[in-house]
């Protein structure tokens, strides 16, 4: 089993060189790297073997087919109303949390100010838990995803009213 460390070298090594797919296999795992142009957008995917995909895979795969379906739903006015607002989004694929543990409340509210260094919420991502800032000073008007959901790269999370 590949170390974190080891990926993240991966990673850098692919991103820095003109390959643009990458599939690596070790002792049933395999590790798929694909670039994207910044118009696609597509996060890069870690998946285990058919043999041993585990249910969080299986959940991600639903997640991505949905989003879009979720994004046409959006009304035209929901969408000019969104305009105005900053969209904080998910840095990584992972799990959302919206508390640092579950025994706390959540980090932020609907109505909660914000500062451009306030943790807003946690995204974990290969068993590491990713504090996520606000980025922008103003107020917290919707929260996106739910406690637990698997989000993607670039998903929004919250919408904020900036000062």
């Amino acid at each position: 089993m590949l170390k974190v460390q080891e990926i993240r070298e991966i990673i850098k090594l692919v991103d820095q060189s003109s390959i643009n797919e990458f599939v690596f296999e070790q002792e049933g795992t395999k590790i798929k790297l694909k670039k994207t142009t910044q118009e696609q957008a597509t996060p890069v995917v870690y998946q285990a073997a058919p043999a041993v995909q585990s249910v969080a895979a299986i959940q991600a795969a639903e997640v991505a087919q949905e989003a879009p379906k979720q994004a046409e739903r959006v009304t035209d006015t929901q969408a000019s109303n969104q305009e105005n607002l900053h969209k904080i989004t998910s840095p990584m694929v992972g799990s959302f949390y919206a508390s640092p543990s579950p025994e706390e409340g959540p980090y932020v509210k609907i109505g909660s100010k914000v500062g451009n260094d306030s943790i807003v919420c946690i995204v974990e991502a290969m068993k590491l838990f990713n504090e996520i800032e606000a980025e922008v000073s103003g107020e917290i008007v919707e929260i996106l995803v739910q406690d637990g959901q698997l989000v993607e790269y670039g998903q929004p999370l919250f919408l904020v009213k900036p000062e």
